[in-house]
């Protein structure tokens, strides 16, 4: 079902010019192979899972599984264009406590993109991601679980918790999709025919550093690694056609939100101030719903305050997980 893939990053020789500028991000007129990114970008406790989703060929999903090994289980859920290191800060405060697995959601990371039984890249939506979610599970062994979700990762969390209530145990929503909105203009740019076409050939770097300063509310947090894994993931083979087939599926307008009010599974919601993807009012609007959801702000984060600044979360995770561990 799985193996653990040894990390050859080390052993890479340097790129030359011409891939630096072509193929790596500045020009992006290349996509990179899974291949080339495991070897940059895969763990030491890296993880493939062959997951089983309808009409599709199956895939191999990259994830983590650490910590306590007979553990109360976490699954940590990322969201749009990140990855599974976006929850790398979390994760020595949860795995002394916990089994904790995070994992690729697709067309992202070093997953990638679905492919249909012909071979041709599949469209995602909330359809195909509640399949996926249920194919991973399936896949790891996973009936009952705390569910950690950040963005569309939330989005997929909460969807998880109103239609298999049973499943949930605990419900953490970070900067969490779900109410109408106007996309973020880093991924509004996909709704354009034209950008559409010309991505999956040319997407500069700067662009997709761009977005990733976006979702920082200090981007001056951000290392240089951090810019070069979100540059290197988001040029990956097919991921860019991808986006260009999901985003003008994204729509907020028609989710299942009255179904929050049936959520009994306790909740945390985490947003920060600064977040300029999902406004800081939707946290309100998961309180509201949730019956006896908690919030917690943090006051110069932004989207992702997980990966932004790790410490405060880390405590307040802990905190409540520990305070409902009953």
């Amino acid at each position: 079902m799985s193996a653990a893939l040894p990390r050859e990053a080390a052993l890479q020789s340097p790129p030359g010019p011409f891939t630096r500028w072509f193929g790596q991000g500045r020009i992006g007129l290349f996509g990179l192979s899974q291949d080339t990114l495991a070897r940059r970008h895969a763990l030491p406790q890296s993880r493939w899972a062959d997951v089983t989703v309808p009409d599709c060929m199956r895939a191999r999903f990259h994830y983590t599984d650490e910590g306590v090994p007979d553990g109360e289980p976490i699954v940590l859920i990322h969201g749009f264009g990140a990855s599974l290191h976006t929850w790398e800060g979390l994760m020595p405060a949860l795995r002394r406590h916990y089994r904790v697995l995070r994992f690729d959601l697709p067309p992202f990371g070093l997953t990638g993109p679905l492919r249909d039984t012909y071979g041709g890249i599949v469209t995602m939506d909330v359809d195909r991601y509640r399949a996926v979610v249920d194919g991973f599970l399936a896949a790891v062994g996973i009936d009952r679980a705390t569910f950690i979700g950040s963005s569309l990762g939330g989005l997929i969390a909460w969807d998880l918790a109103v239609r298999a209530p049973a499943r949930v145990r605990r419900l953490v929503l970070i900067g969490a999709a779900g109410f109408p909105m106007k996309l973020p203009i880093w991924i509004d740019l996909f709704r354009h025919a034209p950008v559409r076409w010309s991505a999956p050939w040319m997407l500069p770097e700067a662009i997709v550093r761009a977005a990733t300063r976006d979702v920082y509310g200090d981007a001056s947090r951000i290392s240089e690694a951090t810019f070069r894994r979100y540059v290197d993931l988001f040029h990956a083979a097919g991921v860019r056609e991808a986006v260009g087939r999901m985003v003008p599926k994204l729509d907020f307008d028609t989710l299942p939100t009255e179904g929050l009010r049936g959520v009994r599974a306790p909740t945390l919601v985490l947003w920060g101030e600064r977040d300029r993807w999902i406004p800081p009012a939707h946290a309100d609007a998961f309180v509201q719903r949730v019956p006896g959801a908690r919030l917690r702000r943090y006051a110069g984060l932004g989207h992702i305050p997980m990966e932004e600044d790790p410490r405060p979360v880390a405590a307040d995770l802990l905190s409540f997980l520990q305070e409902t561990s009953s």
